[in-house]
């Protein structure tokens, strides 16, 4: 796994040279690690300790500010997703139509935690607090594709679908 890590923080190397970092005072190069993170999360799809190390290194910030930034803002993830990231919205009108039960369901049927990845790679579950789709409540986005309206009795469903397309394709 650290080779892989290496391998693929030395493709971003040269990403981060062309910042021409030599001529940037501090508050320059603090202001373009927001981009470094998402070439990051782009390249190892999530952003683990190691790289968050490199990444203050390379701009010489405190990896303090590094992390803080990473688990500040939700669109970073310090943990592995699955292919296809299974987000559920726990908002109030997702919640009250059932979401915390279908998660349950996916859990179960998944065999998974929320925040863990199966076996196989495919899939990982994320709680979220809202999707911004309240009408469509209880809402499942999975990759970039929105499930509304979802009973328990689709998630096999849904899952197969997925599934499917890894057979398929």
């Amino acid at each position: 796994m650290e080779e892989l890590l290496d391998s693929k923080l030395k493709e971003l190397d040269n990403h981060i040279s062309s910042l021409d970092l030599t001529v940037k005072t501090e508050l320059e190069r603090r202001s373009i690690l927001i981009e470094v993170l998402h070439k990051v999360q782009e390249k190892l799809g999530y952003i683990p300790i190691d790289a968050q190390k490199w990444v203050a290194e390379k701009l010489r910030i405190p990896s303090s500010q590094v992390f803080g930034v990473v688990t500040f803002y939700n669109f970073f993830s310090t943990k592995p997703k699955g292919k296809y990231p299974i987000s559920i919205c726990l908002g109030t009108a997702c919640y009250v139509g059932g979401a915390n039960e279908i998660l349950d369901e996916f859990k179960k049927i998944l065999n998974i935690e929320n925040e863990e990845v199966t076996d196989d790679g495919l899939f990982s579950i994320h709680p979220v607090r809202c999707l911004g789709a309240c009408g469509l409540a209880p809402v499942v986005k999975i990759g970039e594709k929105v499930h509304g309206r979802v009973k328990i009795q689709d998630v096999r469903k849904i899952i197969r679908e997925y599934k499917s397309m890894e057979k398929n394709g």
